[in-house]
C-alpha cells in the first residue's frame, strides 16, 4: 500500500504509540540471520530458503489471493487527490535470491493521468510471515517514464528482503520492511491489534484492526500510521509528521 492518507478514525493506542521505543538498537549490517520464523529488524542479511516460501499468501492481516483488488483515494495536504488501484495478479516472478514471488500490480493516477506503475513481489514463509522481495517502479510525467527510483530486488546489489506483515503480530514488534541502502529503507512496528477504523469502504469494528507505526530511514522526519483490517489488508494510512497525507480504502474485491 502506498503511504498517504482525513475522516474520523478512532484508535485508543495512538497517544501511546509515540512513547514506545520501537526502533531502538538496529542489528549490525555484518550480522546474518537464517530466516526461520524470525523477522529482520535492521540491516542484517537474511538467508531465505526458497523451499520454505510460497506464493499462496493467506496471512489474515493481508491475504493476497490472485484477483483481489483494492482501490484507494490518496489526498495530500493541499487537497490534491490520486487514485491507487492494487491488484494481486496470477503472475509469479523468480527473484534473484531464488524465491518465487507473487506479483502485485499497483497503478496510481491523478485526474485520469498515469503517475506511477509498480510491480511488487511478495511470498509467505511456512510460519505465515509475508516477505517483501522488491519492486519495479516507474514514475510518469506527461505519459513518459521519468524515474525508476525505489526499485530493488532482493539478492541484487546488496538489497535484502523484508517483512511486510508478521505471522504473529504483537504490540511492540518491530521489523524491517525492505532494505536497499540509500534507496529503500522502510521499517514498521506494531502499535496495537485492538483498533477500529472507518473509511469510505466501510466500518471496521474495534479489535478487527491492526495499527502500525511506519518510518523510513531515508526520510526521518516522516512518520505514518497504517491500519490493516483482518481478512482485508490495508484500509487506511495517515501521515502524522512530515505531512498530513491520507490514503483510504474506497472499494475491495476478493479474488476467487
Amino acid at each position: 500500500m502506498r503511504t498517504k492518507p482525513s475522516f474520523a478514525v478512532v484508535f485508543g493506542a495512538f497517544a501511546a504509540a509515540g512513547a514506545i521505543a520501537m526502533f531502538g538498537g538496529e542489528i549490525s549490517a555484518s550480522a546474518e540471520t537464517a530466516a526461520g520464523c524470525q523477522v529482520p529488524q535492521g540491516t542484517e542479511r537474511v538467508r531465505l530458503n526458497p523451499a520454505d516460501l510460497t506464493t499462496r499468501i493467506d496471512n489474515p492481516w493481508w491475504p493476497m489471493r490472485p484477483g483481489t483488488r483494492w482501490v484507494y483515494r490518496e489526498t495530500d495536504p493541499e487537497g490534491a487527490r490520486q487514485k491507487v488501484v492494487v491488484t494481486v495478479t496470477p503472475k509469479t516472478k523468480k527473484i534473484a535470491n531464488g524465491v518465487t514471488a507473487r506479483v502485485v500490480h499497483d497503478v496510481v493516477t491523478e485526474d485520469g493521468k498515469l503517475v506511477e506503475v509498480t510491480g511488487d513481489w511478495y511470498a509467505q514463509d511456512r510460519c505465515g510471515n509475508v516477505w517483501y522481495l522488491g519492486e519495479a517502479t516507474k514514475e510518469y510525467e506527461n505519459g513518459k517514464v521519468v524515474s525508476t527510483e525505489g526499485s530493488f530486488e532482493a539478492g541484487v546489489d546488496g538489497a535484502q528482503a523484508g517483512v511486510i506483515m508478521a505471522a504473529k503480530p504483537r504490540a511492540g514488534l518491530a521489523y524491517r520492511q525492505e532494505y536497499y541502502a540509500g534507496h529503500a529503507e522502510d521499517r514498521a512496528a506494531v502499535v496495537s491489534l485492538k483498533e477500529q477504523a472507518q473509511v469510505p469502504f466501510g466500518y471496521f469494528k474495534k479489535g478487527r484492526v491492526l495499527m502500525t507505526r511506519d518510518l523510513n530511514s531515508l526520510e526521518p522526519k516522516i512518520l505514518e500510521y497504517k491500519f490493516y483490517a483482518r481478512g482485508i489488508g490495508p484500509v487506511l494510512a495517515i501521515g502524522v509528521s512530515g505531512g498530513s497525507d491520507r490514503e483510504e480504502l474506497l472499494s475491495y474485491g476478493k479474488g476467487k
